[in-house]
């Protein structure tokens, strides 16, 4: 995970705050809110956007309100982490209209998926006409979340960033 940072100052960390909390906020109210000119605002987001540290705009959705009541995390081990084994179970997991995140990680199992669903009807549906049907699995454990913590959709860390003198010199976007 060496990804290089691309280097952003003071305001771009406002910016990005900002449109974090609020990514309908207009150039001119976002540039009232940091004190810049709305021009300046709306050229910084296009450069934001274009350097792919913006990389969309969504609506957060109730997932309550939409009928999904429980979130599920599922930890699946294959039988072997060979590379032809590994792309093609990645290649059909993203197949299945369930999973809203599926990771590859370190530790006892390979992957790790996160799956909402209304009750456990729905879940044992789910498990066995898409997860149990999916390449190479030697094991499926299932992990039902009792109460949400926390659900961020930007950690408070990133933009701690910006309050310490933001990443290193202003190279342009």
């Amino acid at each position: 995970m060496n990804i290089e940072p691309i280097p952003l100052d003071d305001i771009d960390f406002q910016i990005l705050k900002a449109l974090s909390e609020d990514g309908r906020i207009s150039d001119v109210a976002l540039g009232e809110k940091i004190n810049l000119s709305s021009t300046a605002i709306a050229r910084r987001r296009r450069l934001l956007e274009e350097a792919g540290v913006i990389e969309g705009y969504s609506a957060r959705l109730s997932l309550k309100a939409l009928g999904f009541a429980g979130t599920v995390l599922v930890m699946v081990e294959l039988r072997s982490q060979a590379e032809h084994l590994l792309v093609e179970f990645e290649r059909e997991v993203v197949k299945c209209p369930s999973v809203s995140f599926c990771g590859f990680v370190s530790g006892d199992t390979d992957f790790m998926i996160l799956i909402h669903v209304s009750s456990l009807d729905e879940y044992d549906k789910i498990y066995r006409e898409e997860l149990s049907n999916l390449p190479h699995v030697s094991k499926i454990r299932s992990s039902f979340v009792l109460r949400e913590v926390a659900r961020r959709s930007n950690v408070p860390i990133i933009f701690e960033r910006g309050k310490a003198g933001a990443t290193g010199p202003r190279r342009r976007l």
